[in-house]
């Protein structure tokens, strides 16, 4: 039994949500809203301490990381459909990517999101009430992200991080100019990992990814969203997923 704990298809839940509609494996999807902070709840907090999502119970055991969540899943499904090369190099070069998205590429496209939507979230609350919902944190460093982004990220720290997100933009651009996927001829993790952040950026993003600046960015995306797995990852999981509720009242 699989039960994959999320916030839905975006950022780092998609990757093994991806993953799982790829490998066509069965799954409960258990999707958390954040809005709520249900993620900090002692009842999800008894499933990951650290009140993070993705998390996936498989049978019991709880695996969690995003990116290891991805490798898990083709250790204990050998016989689903390959997300990882059976070359050792091309393995390699794959975890090149991986390891880049985790460690750099997502960090940068989080803060922008963070100024752009938590912080209007977190400013929403009264001080009482928003100290209790920090107080629920068990990650320091998460504490300190919800602060600055209540605050508002300084303007140095924003300009840096939009700096980091050309630089990705363009390391991304230069390999898929060389070859349709990440990791050479296959799709595989690379790709998955790396679409979980880069999907929407040509909406969010689009002063920087363009089908002029971008094309082969922009086809990439296209590509992935056009697999029938990612078609019916966004499909279902929009029907499956509670309606939230909006964001409390300033």
């Amino acid at each position: 039994m699989l039960t994959l704990y999320s916030f839905g298809p975006a950022a780092n839940s998609l990757k093994p949500l991806l993953a799982l509609y790829e490998k066509g494996l069965a799954f409960t999807p258990r999707f958390i809203d954040p809005r709520k902070f249900e993620h900090h709840e002692a009842w999800f907090k008894a499933i990951n301490p650290r009140g993070q999502v993705p998390a996936l119970d498989h049978d019991g055991h709880i695996i969690t990381e995003s990116t290891v969540i991805c490798e898990y899943l083709e250790d204990a499904f050998p016989d689903a459909p390959r997300l990882r090369p059976a070359d050792p190099v091309a393995i390699a070069e794959m975890r090149v990517w991986t390891k880049w998205v985790d460690e750099y590429f997502c960090w940068c496209v989080s803060t922008i999101g963070w100024e752009r939507m938590i912080g209007p979230m977190a400013r929403a609350y009264s001080d009482a009430e928003f100290e209790e919902k920090v107080r629920q944190i068990p990650v320091v460093e998460q504490q300190v992200k919800w602060r600055s982004a209540r605050a508002g990220f300084p303007q140095a720290t924003l300009d840096e991080e939009m700096r980091k997100v050309r630089f990705s933009v363009d390391r991304l651009e230069a390999r898929l100019a060389k070859s349709e996927w990440l990791a050479g001829a296959d799709y595989t993790l690379a790709d998955v990992c790396n679409f979980a952040i880069a999907n929407g950026m040509q909406h969010g993003f689009a002063e920087v990814v363009n089908t002029d600046a971008t094309p082969h960015l922009v086809a990439w995306i296209e590509r992935i969203n056009a697999r029938s797995a990612a078609q019916a990852m966004f499909a279902k999981s929009k029907s499956e997923m509670p309606a939230r509720e909006p964001a409390p009242a300033a």
